[in-house]
């Protein structure tokens, strides 16, 4: 018999089963307008329907991205013991000050593109529990960590992209992978940073310890997440909560970024309704989660980077996709013939 969701989660299943629908008004205001734009009806494709995404979940006929945002969620995690990274578990701390300095990849699409940026720790000098051996996190500590995802949207961003950092976290992700969709460690893990055949059989194996580990109390998407997550991916969950409810349209990023949203998903498929998911990874997983989930990608470069890179060139679309429908001659005022009857 399942045993009973600890009640640290209740407000969170709140927020999760009762989602805010979309407006629809307001996307067939975007359509009226598109319609009179000098172009065949449909011919930007995805761009015409990036805009309408954001009317959709901003709530406005006309959306505006004044404040889009990428966002960086940086935690550490215990799993790293086990050999399963390429790279040692302080490159994390390293990274995240990379990425305040200007030096990352992110942080040069963030300023070509100016897309503001911000990086928020979680607690990096304490990784979570080896997955292999104990909890990733306790109950209430997860269910705060959510918690403090949701502040991730104070600034009132019209866009949040949702992105990552963590040594280990690709494993991590896997485990999640394979709790909520079945299958074994090998199914699910990827090279991540880049291990050789040996490092990828450890992170294989540490997968398949760690549902071994916690077999009996995986019985529900949250349970699964404090069991075999980490910091950053409950505080991803958190973000994308508090945007479905303050009408803040998301873009998705990779193969961790994506597993916060699987958790939603899996306790209530509605509640991602207002996720766009940027790209499909290099790790193979990714694909097979997104399908899980019944998602479509935007985008397929072969990134496996991290830190919300593709999120981010997504977010260059919707911004060049919502430029063109706000400043695009109308047949009428550039003295065009519209279509033949």
């Amino acid at each position: 018999m399942p045993s009973p969701l600890n009640p640290a989660y209740a407000d969170v299943l709140e927020l999760l089963a009762i989602v805010p629908d979309g407006d629809e008004s307001a996307v067939a205001a975007v359509r009226e307008r598109d319609g009179q734009l000098t172009k065949p009806a449909g011919s930007l494709g995805k761009l015409e329907q990036l805009v309408e995404f954001l009317a959709r979940w901003q709530g406005r006929p006309k959306p505006r991205l004044d404040n889009p945002m990428v966002t960086i969620f940086a935690g550490n995690h215990g799993v790293t013991d086990q050999g399963v990274s390429a790279y040692p578990r302080d490159v994390t701390a390293q990274m995240v000050a990379n990425f305040t300095e200007g030096g990352a990849a992110i942080s040069q699409i963030c300023a070509l593109h100016e897309l503001n940026l911000r990086v928020f720790e979680l607690a990096l000098e304490l990784p979570t529990g080896d997955i292999t051996q104990t909890a990733a996190l306790d109950d209430k500590m997860c269910a705060a960590t959510i918690a403090y995802g949701m502040e991730a949207i104070a600034g009132k961003p019209d866009l949040i992209c949702i992105g990552e950092m963590g040594i280990g976290n690709t494993t991590v992700a896997a485990a999640l992978y394979a709790a909520l969709y079945g299958g074994t460690g090998a199914d699910w893990v990827g090279r991540g940073t880049g291990v050789d055949d040996a490092g990828l059989q450890r992170k294989a194996d540490a997968v398949d310890r760690a549902l071994a580990r916690h077999d009996g109390e995986l019985d529900h998407p949250l349970a699964i997440l404090a069991r075999l997550g980490g910091r950053e991916i409950a505080a991803m969950l958190g973000a994308i909560i508090a945007a479905r409810h303050q009408k803040v349209p998301v873009i998705i990023d990779g193969f961790v970024a994506t597993a916060a949203a699987a958790i939603a998903h899996a306790v209530n498929p509605a509640a991602i309704e207002h996720c766009l998911f940027a790209h499909v990874s290099a790790e193979a997983g990714h694909r097979r989660a997104l399908e899980a989930m019944g998602q479509t990608e935007l985008l397929d470069l072969g990134l496996r980077l991290g830190e919300g890179t593709g999120a981010a060139l997504a977010a260059v679309l919707a911004k060049t996709a919502l430029h063109l429908h706000n400043n695009m001659a109308t047949f009428a005022s550039a003295a065009v013939s519209g279509r033949a009857h």
